[in-house]
C-alpha cells in the first residue's frame, strides 16, 4: 500500500473537518440536529483546532516510512482517532434518528480506522523491494 496516498487522504479529511468545525460550528451542529449554544460551540471550534493540527501532523509524515516499527507514533495515534471515532459514531447512529451526514462521516471514520490498523499492525513501513 501506497502510505504517502493514506496519509494525503486523512491530511485532506481532516484538515477539511477542520476548517468546517473552525469556522462553521452551528453548521456542523445543525446537521447533527444539535442547538449550537455557547459551550458546545466552542468545544466544536477546540475539536476543529485538534483536527487541523493532526492533518498538519499527517501532512509532514506523509513522505516518511510509515508502518511497523516506523513513525509508529504518527500511525498509532491516526488508528486510535479514527477507530475511537467510528465506535463513537455508530453508538451515536444506533442511539439517534437516522441522518445521512453521521452516516457518511461514519462510514470514512471506518475506512480510515481499517487502514490504519493494517498499517500499524500489519504493514512492516518498507517497500517490497527494501525487505
Amino acid at each position: 500500500m501506497n502510505t504517502k496516498i493514506l496519509m494525503t487522504a486523512s491530511c485532506l479529511f481532516l484538515g477539511a473537518m477542520g476548517v468546517f468545525t473552525l469556522f462553521a460550528p452551528d453548521a456542523l451542529l445543525g446537521l447533527m440536529d444539535a442547538s449550537p449554544t455557547g459551550p458546545l460551540l466552542v468545544t466544536v471550534q477546540l475539536m476543529g483546532s485538534l483536527y487541523f493540527a493532526f492533518a498538519f501532523v499527517n501532512w509532514t509524515a506523509k513522505d516518511s516510512a510509515i508502518g511497523g516499527i516506523y513513525a509508529r507514533p504518527v500511525s498509532l495515534g491516526n488508528f486510535a482517532h479514527f477507530f475511537a471515532g467510528a465506535l463513537i459514531l455508530i453508538k451515536y447512529s444506533i442511539a439517534m434518528d437516522f441522518n445521512v451526514f453521521v452516516l457518511l462521516i461514519t462510514m470514512v471514520y471506518g475506512v480510515f480506522a481499517a487502514l490504519f490498523y493494517w498499517l500499524v499492525f500489519r504493514a512492516t513501513g518498507l517497500p517490497k523491494g527494501n525487505q
